[in-house]
Order: C-alpha cells, then sequence, then structure tokens
C-alpha cells in the first residue's frame, strides 16, 4: 500500500522536522501556561484546522487534554471535513501510513475493514490527497501520544446518523480516541462572529444538533458526534474559543476555532 504524503506542510505548519517539532512544541508550552489538568481522559475532541498561526493556541489547548494518557490511546480515529472533493458519504484512506515531516504515521487496517461496507463509507485516495483538515491534527497527536495507529475519513456529504454510526462502529475501549477536526463560522467581521460561534458552542455544550449551516465547516461530522455523544452519555466541555482576530490581528473577516473535550460517565484519571 502507498503511504498518503504531506499536501500543506510548509504552508498550514513549517515543511521541516525541526521547525515543526519546534513550532508544536511551543504551541503547547503556551498552552500550559493556561492548562487545568483534566480529571478524567477524554473520549473524543473536537479541534480546529487552520493554518497554525491561526488556530495552532486553540488546536494545542485540546490537545492538552489527551496528554496526560498519552501512553494509553492506542487508536486515533480522525473525521473533517473535504474542502476539495465533493463525494457522498463518509471516504476512508487506502494508504497505509499518513506522512509529516515528523515522520509516518501507521494506519489502522482492523479499523478500516470494520468500516468497510456500513451505510455511506467508501475508500477514496483522491478525498484523502490534497485534504488538509486531517492533515494539520497528526503532528499534533505525533508530540502528546506515544505509538497511535489512525483511521481517517474525508467526511463528505453524510448525515448524522452515518457519522454516528461510523464513530459507534470504532468506539472501542479506552485505548480508541474520537477526533473531530472543524472550524467555526468564516469571514464574518470579528463582532458577528463572536456572537455566531457563541452560539455555536452553546448548541455542542447542549448536544443539540444539527448544527445550522455554514456555523461550523465540519458541521457533519459534528453533529455525528453529538448524536452518539447522547445515545453513549458523553459530557462536553469547552477547552478554548477564540478566532483569528484574536491570533492573527485582522477583525475584518475572521474565521472561528474551538476545542472541546468529551468524557465518559465513571471515567476517572
Amino acid at each position: 500500500m502507498s503511504v498518503r504524503q504531506p499536501a500543506v506542510a510548509g504552508l498550514f505548519y513549517p515543511g521541516g522536522a525541526a521547525g515543526l517539532r519546534r513550532t508544536v512544541k511551543s504551541l503547547l508550552d503556551e498552552a500550559r501556561l493556561h492548562h487545568q489538568p483534566p480529571e478524567r481522559a477524554p473520549k473524543a475532541l473536537i479541534v480546529p484546522h487552520a493554518g497554525y498561526v491561526y488556530s495552532g493556541p486553540t488546536a494545542a489547548r485540546g490537545y492538552l487534554m489527551v496528554e496526560p494518557w498519552r501512553d494509553r490511546f492506542a487508536r486515533v480515529v480522525l473525521l473533517g471535513p473535504a474542502h476539495h472533493v465533493g463525494f457522498a458519504g463518509l471516504a476512508l484512506s487506502g494508504a497505509s501510513a499518513f506522512a509529516t515531516p515528523l515522520g509516518e504515521v501507521p494506519l489502522d487496517a482492523a479499523g478500516r475493514d470494520l468500516l468497510t461496507g456500513l451505510p455511506g463509507v467508501v475508500t477514496s485516495a483522491a478525498a484523502h490527497a490534497p485534504e488538509h483538515s486531517l492533515e494539520v491534527q497528526v503532528p499534533f497527536l505525533q508530540l502528546v501520544l506515544d505509538q497511535f495507529e489512525l483511521v481517517p475519513l474525508v467526511v463528505g456529504d453524510a448525515s448524522p446518523e452515518q457519522v454516528a454510526g461510523v464513530l459507534e462502529a470504532c468506539w472501542g475501549g479506552p485505548e480508541t480516541l474520537l477526533v473531530i477536526s472543524s472550524d467555526l463560522s468564516h469571514y464574518l467581521p470579528y463582532a458577528d462572529a463572536v456572537e455566531v460561534d457563541a452560539r455555536t458552542v452553546s448548541r455542542i455544550l447542549a448536544l443539540e444538533w444539527p448544527l445550522p449551516r455554514r456555523s461550523a465547516c465540519g458541521g457533519r461530522a459534528i453533529d455525528g458526534l453529538l448524536l452518539a455523544a447522547q445515545r453513549r452519555d458523553l459530557q462536553p466541555s469547552l477547552v478554548d474559543s477564540r478566532n483569528s482576530g484574536d491570533t492573527a490581528g485582522d477583525h475584518s473577516r475572521v474565521v472561528g476555532y474551538a476545542s472541546f473535550a468529551f468524557t465518559e460517565a465513571g471515567d476517572e484519571r
């Protein structure tokens, strides 16, 4: 099988190993200054996927939520929206590994086999090849976890039930982490974005789905997680919320970001 090569190295994040490691470590170190260690290991995260200069601080705060259990998570099920290729359902990768400048992460063949044949699930190298929503998450995972395998899916025109079905099929036990990659509102004036994103955050915390259209670019995947969270009694918490006006300075057209952690009842530290 082939290795899925980076598509946005040098664009969304540094293209060299040393620079990328330094950047992600700096983002995590900065996030630690404002971090309250969690009492429970998350079962799921929602984290943003823009260039690191924009969404990296919010993503870093999200990933710190799993770092205390870095040797516990052996499999990460990663879902992100399709930005380049239109298709129905969710797309698995046929590759054997995902590469970043920090090295290769093996894909979980058993997880892929488990999902093959589920309603709406297809295999598409074309959907994965240019997609940044999954790729930008992998360097963070490489630094906050020990050895792990990846089950990456690009989400196209999929229903909440299809997404929830995929998540529940590979739910696993304490070794499995679910990660949803999504930004929030796009290209609104700063004050409008703050208001719109606050409503979206409130809906996610209340497990209210479906999210309004254009409130989150990964809304289909989030809707599926919220449905699964209702079924599995997950408890959401907001880790961080801001927008590109807070990180990059331009307030005229901003993109919103938020990180959330979802915990299972009774899963103690």
